[in-house]
């Protein structure tokens, strides 16, 4: 998973995009990046998360994006990125989202048009870099989001950086959200509407599936129409999502709270003298909390989530490691655990 966050304004956007790309951070541990115009220059940073959070890796930075009005900014677990292409439509910068099932297929051909690649990630493609290549071959950044809508297999959603505005396209069934927000001085758009919050950006709404927008300071006009189907990934509100964000005017932590008082409702003859509900942090705390208030019994934190050496339990590529890293960040506290009778909830049994 990733999540970007963009913003265009009146005034120095470098602060909104700075703290906006932070808001992600729980979408991705491997890289992250942020590119501006400044009016003059686009300039661009990417950093490794692998040892180190966001904040810690950009904050000496953002002296170099002084005076910026337009930027983007990624928290990836994939490809170095953004990528910055100068083409016919101008010096641009991009960001993306998702998967390409179809990546090798489309660079082997693009390799047999004499098309060069300069970015790698690991040793394959850099996924990113043949989004920004796709639309630079296209006669406008229109047609170069079509292009993409109808050459990639599986799920893109992506932020264009120009040097007049930035577009924001949402994957062509919809699998990942991208939200619009607003403030008197400009607007930004980004996977999570958390992110609008403290930054004192207002929700405006959600893209549609294919939908594609054009945002300047002043207004958000679409230039790309939605498509017909949509088909949003579940797991944003049962698992990735941050719970104060909202997907398609749906709640997370509420969605988790009713998840949770579902399962009670269906629990309620089968599971008898439970002492207590506990949910396996993050995501299963919603889900336990509307379970034992439906339910009628104490919800305790039995579980506690040390986090600031381990990443993600399903990120290591064995699984040995993940099971070392499920076990090593979930502490048990035994005061609470022994003899008592316990319904654990976590994201995997809803």
């Amino acid at each position: 998973m990733s999540g970007f966050f963009g913003c265009v304004s009146h005034k120095e956007c470098v602060p909104d995009v700075f703290y906006g790309t932070d808001y992600h951070s729980h979408l991705g541990t491997k890289r992250a990046g942020m590119a501006f115009y400044n009016g003059e220059l686009f300039v661009r940073s990417i950093h490794s998360l692998e040892n180190s959070y966001f904040r810690t890796k950009f904050e000496d930075e953002l002296g170099k994006f002084s005076g910026s009005t337009l930027g983007i900014g990624v928290i990836s677990d994939t490809e170095s990125q953004p990528i910055t292409l100068t083409s016919h439509l101008g010096r641009f910068a991009v960001v993306t989202i998702g998967r390409i099932d179809n990546l090798k297929e489309i660079t082997e051909q693009l390799l047999e048009e004499r098309v060069n690649f300069a970015e790698l990630s690991g040793s394959t493609f850099n996924a990113t870099e043949l989004v920004a290549i796709l639309i630079s071959r296209a006669g406008t950044f229109e047609e170069g989001i079509q292009k993409i809508h109808d050459t990639i297999k599986g799920s893109c959603s992506f932020l264009i950086l120009t040097d007049h505005g930035i577009y924001a396209c949402r994957d062509k069934v919809g699998r990942t959200p991208v939200v619009i927000g607003k403030n008197p001085h400009g607007y930004v758009a980004a996977t999570e509407s958390s992110s609008f919050t403290n930054l004192e950006y207002t929700l405006v709404r959600d893209l549609e599936a294919r939908e594609a927008v054009f945002i300047t300071a002043d207004e958000v006009k679409t230039v790309v129409l939605p498509g017909k189907k949509k088909q949003i990934c579940s797991f944003m509100w049962v698992y990735y999502g941050y719970p104060s964000s909202y997907y398609e005017g749906i709640n997370v932590e509420e969605t988790r709270y009713n998840c949770g008082a579902a399962l009670a409702c269906r629990d309620q003859d089968e599971l008898q003298n439970i002492d207590y509900a506990a949910g396996i942090p993050d995501s299963g705390i919603g889900h336990a909390v509307g379970y034992s208030n439906r339910k009628g019994i104490p919800y305790k934190r039995a579980f506690v989530k040390y986090t600031p050496t381990w990443p993600r339990s399903f990120m290591p590529s064995n699984q040995e490691m993940r099971s070392l890293v499920a076990k090593m960040k979930l502490i048990p506290n035994k005061a609470l655990t022994n003899g008592a009778k316990i319904v654990f909830l976590d994201d995997s049994i809803v």
